[in-house]
């Protein structure tokens, strides 16, 4: 059987690869490895492996020796190194990565440069800060790319990669989102010891080209949660650089019962906590992506997200400059924004991966990409 590496790196992106993991090892027509890197060795964060472990895959390794710091560049070197060892150990016929964090641009580097098959999860999408560059820069190490949509698909054409390299896969987490299988709100609530009815979530990340604004920011939006007078399920930030002045930020909040601080939620109960909340608000992915297909009103903040979503397609979301003003008006107004999509996919992306993956002609593509021109005129030779 061929084998299937699977690289995650963090509790989000795990959450997208569980439902095509799982598909793959019940099929029995694969053999799936799991390597568990990055976010999830961080005892700050939770030490999220765990949460794979509990799965009981038959191949996980969890890469401990891994050294992860608010060093980005140097985490990918670490990252390289260590992740070359495993897959000289393997070896796997595919290395599938997701998304746009350093982990997955260490997978697309290792199995590029060890001609390896690389098949890259949600490319050809944009974001703000360093994680664009990042994720574009792991579609040009893929060979194959796994995309949410059509737009997905035109932006990677016009990076010049192969049309028929891509297939439209849709986000695979809403697989799990759509699933009858998410836990009660009561389990939730009890899991992670929430005791108000009603709530929103906060999740706010740093963006590391405007790591001088970050303190002044998060003052600036956890002063406006105060004064909104809602309850608060407040998730820990990604380990970017700056994390640790939002961390700081939430110790300072006050022990009045309306904020409850969680460094991370297993992906299944932050589902079903999010499809009950009274709306997200913040710069992460989740206030994009998933809030939509609950139809749950979403408050975008800052540039983190920039250019990833469409006001006239996504009505769920309010995008808002860091004020405190705007921040409450936007709070005012998330009843209007109860609005449902499925611009990232149906739930049926396990079923369309089954069916890329045994298909004999995607494992007899050439490694050796080519840049396809989208009809530039030529220039003469200097």
């Amino acid at each position: 059987m061929k084998k299937i590496l699977f690289i995650t790196g963090t509790r989000a992106d795990f959450g997208k690869l569980k439902a095509l993991i799982r598909t793959t090892e019940d099929s029995g027509l694969f053999e799936p490895y799991i390597y568990v890197t990055g976010m999830h060795l961080l005892a700050t964060f939770g030490y999220t492996y765990y949460e794979v472990l509990k799965e009981r895959y038959k191949n996980t390794y969890v890469a401990f020796g891994t050294s992860v710091t608010q060093d980005m560049a140097g985490n990918l070197g670490t990252a390289v190194n260590m992740l070359t060892g495993y897959v000289q150990h393997i070896p796997p016929d595919m290395i599938i990565v997701h998304g746009d964090r350093t982990d997955a641009l260490a997978g697309a580097i290792v199995g590029a440069f060890n001609n390896i098959c690389v098949a890259h999860i949600e490319g050809g999408e944009v974001s703000g800060t360093i994680d664009e560059s990042t994720r574009h820069a792991v579609s040009k190490f893929a060979h194959l790319h796994l995309v949410c949509n059509e737009s997905a698909k035109t932006r990677l054409i016009q990076m010049g990669e192969e049309p028929d390299r891509i297939f439209i896969l849709g986000s695979p987490d809403i697989d799990i989102m759509l699933s009858d299988k998410l836990p009660t709100l009561a389990e939730a609530r009890k899991r992670y010891d929430i005791h108000f009815d009603k709530y929103a979530i906060l999740i706010y990340h740093p963006v590391t080209t405007e790591a001088d604004n970050l303190g002044k920011d998060i003052a600036c939006i956890l002063s406006a949660a105060q004064k909104s007078g809602q309850n608060y399920i407040v998730v820990y930030p990604n380990n970017d650089f700056g994390f640790e002045q939002i961390l700081n930020a939430y110790k300072e909040l006050p022990g009045d019962n309306r904020f409850r601080v969680i460094p991370s939620l297993r992906f299944e109960h932050f589902l079903t906590l999010l499809k009950n909340a009274d709306f997200i608000i913040g710069n992460s992915s989740a206030g994009i992506r998933e809030a939509c297909i609950y139809g749950i009103p979403s408050i975008d903040i800052g540039s983190r997200q920039k250019g990833r979503y469409s006001d006239e397609i996504m009505k769920n979301i309010q995008h808002v400059d860091c004020g405190e003003e705007a921040i409450l008006r936007a709070v005012s107004g998330v009843d209007a924004c109860r609005v449902k999509g499925s611009y990232y996919g149906d739930g049926h992306s396990a079923e369309r991966f089954m069916n890329i993956i045994t298909t004999p002609r995607l494992w007899n593509l050439q490694l050796q990409k080519q840049f396809v021109d989208l009809g530039l005129p030529e220039t003469e030779p200097r």
